[in-house]
This record gives structure tokens, sequence and C-alpha cells, in this order.
């Protein structure tokens, strides 16, 4: 398995685009590719244009080469590029200690 963590700053005048373009983005990551189990958007309560993603993969693989390769990808990093404030996306990247106490994990293990 293989966690991202992801921290951004959006642009005040940005947001409504923003965030409809984290949530068609999101929603296809789940839907359209099975190497992902997990996509977590949240937003800051002290600090709204800060945004938050948890996404878990099944493999690095599944993250670097078929999450980034997708379509919707390439329309996601538009929006990137059009919306967040340059120097503020922070990726974390790590892999979960106990993954088989994963709820969506355990779901695909039956």
């Amino acid at each position: 398995m293989y966690t991202v963590w992801v921290r951004l700053e959006v642009r005040e005048e940005k947001l409504d685009e923003f965030i409809d373009g984290i949530h068609a983005n999101s929603r296809a990551t789940l839907g359209d590719e099975p190497g992902c189990i997990r996509f977590d958007v949240q937003r800051s309560l002290t600090e709204p244009n800060t945004f938050y993603f948890y996404e878990i993969y099944t493999s690095r693989e599944a993250f670097e080469v078929e999450h980034r390769s997708a379509a919707h990808y390439a329309r996601w990093q538009r929006v990137v590029a059009e919306c967040v404030v340059p120097g503020t996306q922070m990726n974390t990247y790590a892999e979960p200690l106990f993954p088989g106490e994963i709820p969506e994990w355990q779901e695909r293990a039956r």
C-alpha cells in the first residue's frame, strides 16, 4: 500500500473553481482507478483557503503510474496551475503500518 497526504493553499478568487476541480478529480480517481482505495478531501476550519487530501493506493505504482497517467489527472493539473498558490503544495508519502485495519482494504480482501 501507498499513502499520499497533500496540503495546499488556494487563491481566494479561485475557490469555487478549485472545489469543483478537486471534487471531479477525487470522484474520478475513486471510480475509475482500481488502485485507489481512499481519497479524502478536507478543508481547514481555521484557514479556509487551505486543503488537505488523504489518498490510499494499493501500491506506489497505482499512484505514480496509473493515477498520474489518467485523463482526469491531466484535467486536475490544469486546475492546480490556475488555482493553487505556487509553492504551497506539500506532498508526504508513507505506507500504512496496519493495512489490515483499513476498512476499504478489508473489503477488498473478502
